[in-house]
């Protein structure tokens, strides 16, 4: 079909019936098979009870038992649907699946109520959208069937191929194939789908970077429609092209999309900060098939050395900054106070002349230069006349990484590792899209500049559009929950670090953080710590945002500086030059007074309307069906994306070590084994409990330890282990390793004790400690 389910719904208004012919023409549909496909789908979920088809045509029904989720499983057949409203996370047991795959939009209904220490039972009711369209296996000989194996085992069937792709058999294993779903497990039927391609397992680095587009269906994006762009007229907009503006590049891959230009302006009581971002928005018409297509690409993706961009050629190319030439921008000045507070903002459409390109070595060089030092390093040659403005720029955002840090936002020293192929995915970008932590940089770094100039003008943006009712897409990120607090509070104590804890016994995230950054257990620990942080979502409504100090009553973080990396940010440009362009000033023409729409002036004085309802109804619509929803689908799938290119470049890395013995650090204990992190890579690999024949060690969960009954031998969170690397699978992303003993040390028990296993059989658990990738584990928890 052409429509999803979730399609279908998402054109369904809420409060009344949606004439069938409409509904065809807005799912695109025109053919007559097309037309029977669509009745099928509706009498079914007629039958279901989700909608309701009469003369007057389709109308949505609301069942508020029926939650919206996506769904997580693991290898051993069980799953948790993740519910789009935040609320508990549902246990889903295999039989309850009802052909559901991992990863798949579902409706689930709960069955059962959670307990202490028990999630919530339920099963799913109607899949929504179909997560996996094609996938990576192996091709195998079943009997009679030939069968395609996936290779993530989350998969839990194999798809039945067509006699004739018997050719791509490989005894050798040298290679995977490509597989297109034809057909999804319905009733007895299993699924079916035929070989697109074979893909070596061993080609290289651009043979895995084309197996990793094609695990996440990357590898043939659709191009982008043929569209005329606007041309932006100088005379509407704010000349700053006489203004000192500098471009900081923190990225050199190939198509790294285009960043915000800052400069600052120092004034009576403190400074006036300048955000210059790309003038994208104004080049094409909201509701375009241009701005369509831009929505369901969604982000850029940094795959290493070269980008997979956002925006199509024709609108980078028109839009980027280039140092000597005037452009175009949308920007923000953010008047600051001699605290680093932020005071007043004004918006505008402008003109800017950036008059220089600043990276890292420039940025050293300026950090490492001697106070009132009269020679100028190499690199700083051609940024001569800017150094005044590149020194002021550091002191100022270090100010307000300061203040942020004291109203509980974390930076945790997590870098990813030195791989050169990691390439621009190293680098942290400065809009905070995913993630409800920052990476710790050096002050003099262009992404710590830019990131706290952004985060603050993402604030001024969400603060504005809250205030004048627009319909914003808005940034969230809640507190960490205290229980999970509490719980590397627990383990932190059990390894003997000293923590202050409230009157209630209770510890902040950036408590914690402190507390952990001077141990030697502080990687090991702040793991554990990020783990736990609230990843931040997109909203319709404001809502506090941890990450940017932001938890008081009315907080509003709109992001709208990087539109080359993420469609939110343009959905807002969108909004904010509807208002600069089109905003009524006052409330008629008779009034001589206006107000000043572009700034927080504006705040309280307005009474009208600002924007005419045939204005602000398609952003409504467009809202009403499931925008957000989808865009935060799209930031997880980006969010695997890295974590897979991460692990894949990290396995090839351990692939020449195998055999060889390493030091390595403790990360994370669980009561199937417990995982190390072998330098320099930072490679993360399984020691199963059956390979520990010295003992049988138990699981102490409290304290994030391993412990021999009979030597008190113990494996805990942070402890250096020295281990041998015995097989990588770089595909599956799995190492595994054994611990080597110290020199000296004999075990004269291996005989004695059983071979260590899981002690725990209920499978109905906390699902963070789920490991899809665990080559033996028992996923569960004492």
């Amino acid at each position: 079909m052409k429509f999803t389910v979730a399609d279908l719904l998402d054109q369904l208004p809420a409060q009344e019936a949606l004439p069938l012919t409409k509904l065809e023409k807005a799912l695109g549909i025109s053919q007559k098979a097309e037309k029977q496909q669509l009745q099928i789908g509706l009498d079914g979920l007629s039958r279901l009870g989700l909608l309701e088809v009469s003369e007057a045509g389709v109308a949505r029904r609301e069942d508020p038992e029926l939650i919206a989720a996506r769904l997580r499983c693991s290898s051993k057949g069980f799953c948790f649907a993740l519910r789009e409203d935040g609320g508990e996370d549902i246990y889903i047991r295999d039989h309850q699946l009802n052909h559901a795959w991992n990863g798949d939009r579902v409706l689930v209904k709960v069955t059962r109520e959670g307990g202490r220490r028990r999630s919530p039972e339920g099963g799913v009711q109607c899949v929504l959208e179909r997560h996996t369209t094609s996938l990576l296996a192996k091709v195998e000989q079943q009997d009679e069937r030939l069968v395609a194996t996936p290779l993530d085992d989350r998969l839990l069937t194999a798809v039945e191929l067509p006699a004739g792709d018997a050719a791509h058999l490989d005894c050798e294993q040298a290679s995977v194939v490509e597989v297109l779903v034809d057909r999804y497990p319905v009733g007895q039927f299993a699924p079916q789908g035929h070989v697109a391609r074979s893909l070596p397992v061993n080609g290289g680095e651009e043979a895995d970077l084309d197996l990793l587009l094609t695990k996440h269906r990357l590898h043939s994006r659709p191009q982008p429609p043929r569209a005329t762009l606007k041309t932006l007229a100088a005379k509407e907009r704010i000349d700053l092209t006489a203004q000192a503006t500098l471009l900081l590049e923190p990225w050199s891959g190939k198509e790294a999309p285009a960043l915000p230009a800052l400069s600052i302006e120092e004034r009576d009581g403190g400074w006036t900060l300048w955000v210059h971002t790309p003038a994208i928005a104004e080049r094409f018409s909201a509701g375009s098939t241009l701005d369509t297509w831009l929505r369901n690409q969604a982000d850029a993706y940094c795959t290493g050395n070269q980008w997979l961009p956002l925006l199509s050629p024709a609108l980078a190319k028109a839009s980027s900054f280039k140092v000597g030439e005037v452009q175009e921008a949308l920007s923000v000045a953010l008047e600051l106070g001699a605290d680093g507070s932020l005071e007043h903002y004004r918006f505008s459409r402008s003109q800017i002349n950036p008059v220089a390109a600043v990276g890292l070595e420039a940025l050293n060089a300026l950090a490492e230069r001697k106070p009132k030092s009269r020679t100028v390093p190499a690199a700083l040659k051609g940024l001569k006349e800017q150094l005044g403005l590149l020194e002021q720029l550091i002191a100022v955002t270090c100010l307000l990484r300061q203040r942020r840090q004291a109203a509980g936002s974390l930076d945790l020293n997590l870098p990813l590792p030195a791989i050169d192929s990691l390439g621009d995915l190293a680098v942290p970008g400065p809009d905070s899209a995913l993630a409800g932590w920052l990476v710790s940089l050096e002050p003099h770094h262009p992404l710590a500049l830019m990131r706290e100039a952004v985060l603050l003008a993402d604030q001024a943006l969400g603060q504005h559009l809250a205030t004048l009712e627009l319909p914003a897409i808005y940034a969230t990120n809640a507190l960490a929950d205290p229980s999970d607090l509490n719980d590397v509070a627990r383990a932190a104590l059990a390894l003997d670090i000293p923590l202050e804890l409230s009157e209630e016994g209770n510890a902040s995230a950036a408590e914690l953080a402190a507390a952990f950054a001077g141990t030697d257990r502080s990687r090991a620990l702040q793991q554990q710590l990020q783990a736990i942080l609230k990843p931040i979502q997109l909203s319709t409504s404001p809502g506090p945002h941890a990450l940017a100090g932001l938890l008081e009553e009315g907080a509003a973080l709109a992001p709208w500086c990087c539109p080359t990396l993420h469609y939110a940010d343009l959905w807002n440009q969108q909004l904010l030059v509807l208002l600069l362009t089109e905003g009524k000033d006052r409330p008629s023409v008779r009034h001589k007074t206006t107000v000043d729409l572009a700034s927080d002036a504006c705040h309280g004085a307005i009474d009208w309307p600002l924007l005419a309802p045939s204005q602000l109804t398609p952003y409504l619509e467009v809202q009403e069906h499931g925008l957000v929803q989808r865009l935060n689908g799209r930031r997880r799938f980006l969010s695997e994306l890295q974590a897979d290119l991460l692990a894949m470049l990290q396995a090839r890395q351990a692939e020449p070590l195998v055999g060889q013995v390493l030091p390595g650090v403790i990360s994370g204990v669980q009561s199937y084994g417990f995982f190390v992190e072998v330098p320099p890579s930072q490679v993360e690999g399984l020691v199963h409990v059956s390979s520990l024949k010295d003992d049988w060690y138990e699981y102490r969960s409290r304290q994030n330890r391993l412990v021999g009954r009979k030597n008190r031998r113990t494996y805990m969170l942070g402890d250096q282990v020295q281990v041998e690397i015995q097989k990588v699978d770089a595909l599956r992303h799995q190492i595994d390793l054994a611990v080597v003993l110290p020199d000296g040390y004999e075990s004269d028990t291996a005989d004695s004790y059983p071979q260590n296993q899981d002690q725990n059989q209920d499978q109905n658990q906390d699902h963070d400690d789920i490991d899809p990738f665990a080559p033996i584990a028992v996923l569960s928890e004492v």
